[in-house]
């Protein structure tokens, strides 16, 4: 597994652990992560996953208005905390990691519900994802 794939579940897995306790202030350290666990990824890992966590967190109220937005028939309140992670830092990544293609991001957020969400989640991430990669889209081209 290569080092921005790593670097994304890591980032995901810090979002979902400031979604459980958003009080905390540690989460961009790694600090909820076992030293043991923690040495075993390399620095461009924790690197990479690092800008994408704080860029999220800097940006995560306009990246809530931009998920409700894109929401069909659901309501922001009742999302699922695995998929509202993932959706974060990838709307995060569609929105301002312009280097990185969209399909990589929504294909990595696919990836990462299929590991952590539920059977239906890359589904509806897969859904919102596009419809915002579009819209985005639509915007710079306007």
């Amino acid at each position: 597994m290569g080092s921005r794939r790593k670097g994304r579940i890591l980032a995901f897995q810090g979002m979902f652990s400031y979604e459980m306790n958003p009080a905390q202030t540690d989460v961009l350290a790694f600090n909820w992560l076992e030293d043991e666990r923690k040495n075993t990824y390399d620095e461009q890992t924790l690197v990479f996953a690092s800008l994408l966590l704080k860029g999220t967190l800097d940006h995560v109220q306009e990246i809530d208005g931009i998920i409700r937005s894109h929401l069909e028939h659901w309501d922001f309140s009742r999302l699922n905390k695995v998929d509202l992670a993932v959706l974060r830092i990838s709307v995060y990544s569609l929105l301002y990691q312009r280097e990185i293609p969209s399909t990589v991001t929504i294909n990595e957020a696919i990836s990462i519900s299929k590991l952590y969400g539920t059977d239906e989640s890359y589904r509806f991430i897969n859904g919102v994802l596009d419809s915002v990669k579009k819209s985005s889209s639509e915007t710079k081209n306007a």
